[in-house]
């Protein structure tokens, strides 16, 4: 428990987060890596070359500065925090190197005027009191993954089944476990960790389960991405018969059950969570509003399965937004960026709706903006911090 004095000094430093948070953590990573290598598998590197980790890490740090005196108000980004570490297997031995390496940073960071011992002693209970807030509710988790039917504890062996080209982008993976038995049933909206070695390296992602759980095995449908070491190798390396580990699915974006009107909104490979979401919902005779933007008609990915369910179910409607128009594709419903005045025309009239939308940064912003403006309740907006967690807690 801290004690009074130490949460002030957590939240004096508020004003130094905000302005250098970000030349902080990207230190902490630099002192990680180097001290405690073991754990650079547990990490996208290529978030770290981009920036992305660093923000990400910065934004998460200032949130619980912030909040320090009320940290029931964190909820929805602890649920995230767990989600992610659950799904790429972090476990509590983790907890002290990284808690070593970010005193670390702070003391070489922030220098011995600003650094000192009051400060850094305030910074190690704050880190003890979230590491043991974190290491409880993800023991759960792990607890209860390995005791549900199909569920399993650490790695598990799968075999990839068949992999189909989505777009130009995007291809799916069927993975079927080694073993034969049953897999642990998931949320519709949930993602699954997986495994990897790659030049001698072992590497850990996270992908979005792209179809509905049916006890037996998983889809994750991924996005090529340029100079991503593990998306090029899947798109590149990985053929049916071929084996990779998998941890249990994790997550905390997903569809909850309800009978207002449902709006999945979706950007890119944004729509991969989507689509389990979608088929749930009309199963259960839910009015859906189907909405997706992406660059044009050649990266847009289970356009003909959307359209075959919208032919199917008849509460279901369908939009599409792109960037541009290309020949040789099917026409969107508009082309340019999704914005409030369309998002505005293709919502039901009633606001009294349950939103869900995921995607790319920028584009989480404006609908959530947008959502906002049309007067869609707070509390009926959800999403999945994709990307830096700040700018969209705001």
């Amino acid at each position: 428990m801290l004690s009074i004095e130490q949460k002030a000094i957590i939240s004096a430093t508020v004003p130094i987060l905000e302005e250098g948070g970000e030349a902080l953590t990207r230190h902490f990573y630099q002192v990680l890596f180097r001290d405690f290598p073991q754990v650079a598998p547990l990490f996208n590197q290529s978030h770290q070359h981009s920036g992305n980790q660093q923000r990400a890490l910065a934004g998460a740090v200032l949130m619980y500065a912030r909040h320090i005196e009320k940290l029931e108000a964190l909820g929805p980004l602890v649920a995230t925090i767990v989600n992610k570490h659950v799904a790429l297997q972090i476990r509590k031995e983790h907890y002290p190197m990284v808690g070593a390496s970010l005193l670390k940073a702070i003391s070489e960071v922030l220098g011995p005027q600003v650094a000192t011992d009051e400060v850094l002693s305030a910074w190690a209970a704050a880190y003890g009191q979230l590491a043991a807030i974190l290491i409880d509710a993800e023991g759960r988790a792990y607890e209860d993954k390995a005791a549900a039917p199909g569920g399993w504890s650490g790695a598990r062996t799968f075999i990839l089944a068949e992999r189909t080209c989505e777009s130009e982008e995007i291809t799916s993976f069927l993975l079927k476990p080694a073993d034969g038995k049953p897999v642990l049933h998931f949320e519709p909206g949930q993602y699954i960790g997986l495994r990897v070695e790659i030049d001698g390296a072992e590497m850990r992602r996270q992908y979005s389960l792209s179809a509905e759980s049916n006890g037996v095995d998983y889809r994750i449908s991924v996005k090529r991405e340029p100079g991503g070491k593990v998306s090029e190798w899947l798109h590149e390396q990985l053929q049916p018969g071929d084996v990779l580990d998998l941890f249990p699915p994790s997550g905390a974006f997903t569809l909850r059950s309800g009978e207002r009107p449902l709006a999945l909104i979706s950007g890119g490979v944004g729509i991969t969570p989507t689509l389990a979401m979608l088929a749930s919902a009309l199963r259960s005779g839910r009015e859906v509003h189907f909405i997706h933007a992406a660059r044009h008609g050649g990266v847009h990915a289970f356009r003909d399965a959307v359209d075959q369910l919208a032919e199917e179910y008849p509460q279901l409607r369908r939009y599409y937004c792109y960037a541009e128009a290309r020949d040789g594709h099917a026409k969107p419903d508009a082309v340019g960026l999704l914005d409030s005045e369309r998002l505005a025309a293709w919502l039901p009239e009633t606001r009294d709706i349950d939103a869900y939308f995921l995607g790319p940064l920028p584009f989480m912003q404006v609908v959530k903006k947008s959502l906002r403006e049309l007067g869609v309740p707070e509390n009926q907006t959800h999403y999945e911090f994709f990307g830096p967690a700040a700018a969209l807690a705001a």
